[in-house]
């Protein structure tokens, strides 16, 4: 995925702001996109560091267990303490990252059952075909599914941010 992981965590928060009314707006919209984005954050230590000798989708970030394991323990937490609000935005982050995961495993190798089992999984691939590599993927069908959830992102804050004008009457 390169365009749809902020729409995601975008989506994902108007989704559940219902349902998460206790806490600030603004603070769930972080929350949401931010972990939505938030497994790339290892980009930085792929390119500058590990100087891209692992697949950056191997890497702890990218692990689904460390994001089942942050939203349980925000489950927890928001039981011992019901008005949390570091609660609700801590399983709001762990959510954006599963999002994120999910959405990677269209077309990117993910490591679903790491650290215990050594075995990407995706559940279709890209052809290498073009140069650059990244070309790849903007030609590839799955690039239209990235565009349709920046669309309906793009569709739904426009939506929400844009009051309702009554008719003109003519």
């Amino acid at each position: 995925m390169f365009i749809a992981h902020l729409p995601s965590g975008y989506l994902l928060t108007v989704a559940l702001a219902k349902r998460l009314h206790q806490v600030p707006l603004p603070w769930l919209m972080s929350a949401g996109i931010l972990g939505a984005l938030a497994p790339d954050f290892d980009m930085a230590y792929f390119y500058l560091v590990d100087q891209r000798q692992t697949h950056h989708h191997q890497y702890p970030s990218h692990w689904p267990l460390c994001w089942l394991a942050l939203c349980a323990a925000a489950l927890i937490w928001r039981y011992l303490a019901p008005h949390s609000r570091g609660a609700v935005l801590a399983w709001l982050f762990g959510l954006g990252g599963i999002l994120h995961l999910l959405l990677d495993s269209l077309v990117g190798d993910i490591w679903w059952l790491a650290p215990f089992i050594d075995q990407p999984y995706a559940l279709f691939s890209v052809p290498a075909l073009y140069q650059p590599w990244w070309l790849n993927f903007i030609v590839h069908w799955s690039f239209a599914v990235e565009l349709a959830i920046a669309g309906c992102a793009l569709l739904l804050y426009r939506r929400r941010s844009c009051p309702s004008r009554p008719a003109s009457k003519h």
